[in-house]
């Protein structure tokens, strides 16, 4: 015991200063007015030189294009309301929120999250949890609220230590974010970004939706083990050892599983059998082959299907119709205006994003027209090209800058709206599909999330903690979720490489090379 105090100690001092220096970083939406500000001011500087760099597609010299010329800057101002409107993932963020505020409002998501993990047998209480979380993807950030409580409670009322049950459920919804059974909010929000990106050297390059689905599919099985082996040989353990349970907890909700209402319950079975009803009639509706759901040659799954170019509705449909089923049957829902204003309620949370939204919408601007990233993606080609690293180095290096930004910078939208531009791109050129690209930036930006103290939740964590043991604290919370950290990114870029060299598509319509990939008109 008094040789694990110092290192616990020493850790925590470790990340305690990384949040320090991470604090004094300025808000995510000051970094891209900075970089709005750069990108305009390097379009003056670099106008003025010579590149030998050829474009591929157009087979020209590239040119820096000075957005401060007076028809540029006229230009950028005029197309300033279509840059924001247009920014990949606003419309979707927006729709998608929609839907779950009707379900979250209405109790939905809180029911069924609460009969989940009532009917998981003891036996199999960690993998159950993590299992669950990672079906929590497509709930978003609405489960933090519900899935870390409950999994404590249910740690605790099985007589194991509750902050393992609030670990295990943090690694499969954020650290295993990556791995997913379901579509879900991001992958429409990553998807445009690729698409955009892959524009800059190929204008007609097309990215499916679920262009990473199969490899997040296959690596569900892996995140499930390794999430489970952590908990229960290295983190519980170690808390059982250094971070006993409070004699004085709270009686209320905090250790008594709060039974469902006979009116819930009914509630619940009419929102799942609404729900398993619009199942049927999706596939009633896909089924034919000449269904208006498919794409012209029959496909379902072609970026240029209906039913791929819906998804996003869909989620909204499938969140929204069960929520106010539940709603109105359940009581929590009186009258139409409940239902208005639980879409009200957590639109709140969207403020701070679509404010993010407009000035990241502008720099994507600034950054394409001027060709400052044709000419970072053709340059950093060529500079890796000449280095003869081997293309799985190249890709293992991604995944590693990746996990060192996401220290500081948690936010996958924030990242992959600024990386995507330079990495989609240059490994283009390299011969490495946008599809291949964006599943590494996924790997370490899902892993390294529970890590690090500027994670969003991190507070909001710490206080479920705090209800177990008021000890808790930033440290605590770090070195739970560490031993998760690297287990995630051995694991998931394990299978990465496995899918790589065996040949198995990363989701529809996706390769690992370029152009092989691309599809026909």
């Amino acid at each position: 015991m008094t040789d694990a105090a110092p290192k616990t100690g020493a850790l925590t001092r470790f990340l305690n200063g990384v949040e320090r220096l991470g604090n004094r970083l300025p808000h995510i939406t000051m970094l891209f007015i900075y970089a709005l500000i750069i990108a305009m001011v390097f379009s003056f500087l670099l106008s003025f030189v010579e590149f030998d760099y050829i474009h591929p597609n157009t087979g020209k010299r590239i040119e820096i294009v000075n957005i401060f010329l007076p028809e540029n800057l006229v230009a950028f101002i005029v197309s300033s309301v279509k840059n924001f409107m247009n920014f990949p993932p606003l419309g979707i963020t927006i729709v998608v929120t929609l839907g779950i505020g009707i379900a979250e409002g209405s109790g939905f998501i809180h029911a069924c999250l609460r009969k989940l993990l009532s009917i998981t047998p003891r036996k199999i209480l960690t993998p159950a949890v993590v299992f669950i979380s990672i079906l929590c993807h497509v709930a978003s950030d609405s489960a933090y609220t519900v899935l870390m409580p409950v999994s404590a409670l249910m740690f605790y009322c099985c007589g194991r230590h509750p902050l393992a049950g609030i670990a295990c459920s943090f690694a499969g919804l954020a650290g295993g974010f990556t791995a997913s059974f379901t579509p879900s909010m991001i992958d429409p929000v990553m998807q445009g970004f690729t698409e955009n990106a892959a524009h800059i050297i190929d204008p007609d390059y097309s990215v499916n939706v679920l262009c990473n689905y199969f490899y997040a599919l296959g690596g569900t099985l892996f995140v499930i083990l390794a999430c489970w082996f952590v908990t229960d040989k290295i983190v519980e353990p170690r808390l059982n050892a250094f971070m006993p349970v409070d004699d004085k907890i709270a009686d209320d909700q905090d250790t008594k599983m709060q039974p469902s209402t006979q009116r819930e319950d009914k509630a619940f079975r009419k929102a799942l059998a609404t729900m398993a009803g619009l199942l049927v009639l999706l596939f009633v509706l896909c089924y034919p082959d000449d269904s208006i759901l498919r794409a012209e040659d029959g496909s379902l799954t072609s970026p240029k299907a209906p039913v791929m170019q819906a998804l996003v509705p869909l989620l909204f449909i499938f969140f929204a119709v069960p929520g106010l089923v539940f709603g109105f049957a359940a009581g929590t829902y009186q009258k139409a205006n409940d239902v208005i204003h639980a879409m009200e309620n957590i639109m709140k949370m969207l403020i701070s994003f679509m404010v993010f939204c407009f000035f990241a919408g502008q720099f994507l601007y600034v950054f394409g027209v001027s060709n400052i990233g044709s000419l970072l993606a053709i340059a950093g080609a060529e500079f890796l090209r000449d280095l003869g690293m081997p293309s799985g180095f190249t890709l293992l290096g991604i995944i590693i800058l990746t996990g060192m930004l996401n220290i500081l910078i948690t936010s996958a939208t924030s990242k992959w709206a600024i990386l995507s531009t330079i990495f989609v791109p240059m490994l283009m050129m390299l011969g490495l599909s946008p599809e291949l690209t964006q599943a590494a930036f996924r790997v370490s930006d899902s892993a390294v999330n529970v890590s690090t103290p500027l994670f969003p939740f991190y507070p909001l964590l710490i206080m479920y903690c705090q209800k177990y043991c008021s000890k808790a604290g930033v440290g605590t919370l770090c070195s739970m979720m560490i031993p998760y950290t690297g287990a995630l990114l051995i694991v998931l870029t394990a299978v990465l490489y496995a899918y790589w060299m065996l040949g198995i598509p990363l989701g529809f319509h996706s390769g690992f090379d370029y152009p092989s990939t691309m599809f026909p008109e």
